[in-house]
C-alpha cells in the first residue's frame, strides 16, 4: 500500500468558507402550496447578527402539461408575516417573468433560419420523399 494522498483537483485547497456572509436558514410552509424560506444572518459562533437584515424567499411548485414546474421568488419583508403577505403577488411575478422567458424562446426558434449544415435528423423531405434540396 502506498502512503500517498490522492490528488486533490485544483483550486479544491482555495475554497474557503465566508464567515462574514453566514446565514441560518428556516423553512415555514403551509403544508399547501407554500413554502417560505428564511435566512437569519449569523455570526461565526452561531448567534444572531442584529446588524444584517433577515432574507426571504417563496417557493412552490405549479402543474403544467410538461410536469412540475418549481416557481421561486424574492420577497422584500421584514417579518415572516410581511413575507406571508407577500408571497401571492411575489409567485405571481415570478410566474409571469417565466411565461414570457418561454415565450421569448418560442419567438427564436420560430424565426430561427435552417442552414444545410444545420438540417434536423432525416432532412426536409417532400412528398415524394425527395431530398428535401430545391433547385
Amino acid at each position: 500500500m502506498s502512503d500517498e494522498q490522492p490528488e486533490q483537483p485544483p483550486g479544491l485547497a482555495d475554497i474557503k468558507v465566508d464567515t462574514t456572509n453566514l446565514y441560518r436558514e428556516e423553512l415555514i410552509t403551509d403544508l399547501r402550496v407554500a413554502s417560505i424560506r428564511k435566512l437569519t444572518p449569523i455570526k461565526p459562533d452561531g448567534s444572531d447578527d442584529p446588524s444584517r437584515p433577515a432574507l426571504f424567499t417563496g417557493q412552490t411548485t405549479l402543474m403544467s402539461q410538461g410536469g412540475p414546474v418549481p416557481v421561486q421568488c424574492q420577497l422584500e419583508a421584514t417579518t415572516l408575516e410581511e413575507a406571508a403577505a407577500q408571497f401571492p403577488q411575489g409567485i405571481q411575478e415570478a410566474v409571469d417573468r417565466l411565461v414570457e422567458e418561454a415565450r421569448e424562446i418560442q419567438r427564436r426558434e420560430a424565426s430561427r433560419i435552417v442552414v444545410p449544415g444545420e438540417m434536423p435528423a432525416g432532412g426536409l423531405r417532400g412528398p415524394g420523399g425527395g431530398s428535401g434540396i430545391i433547385s
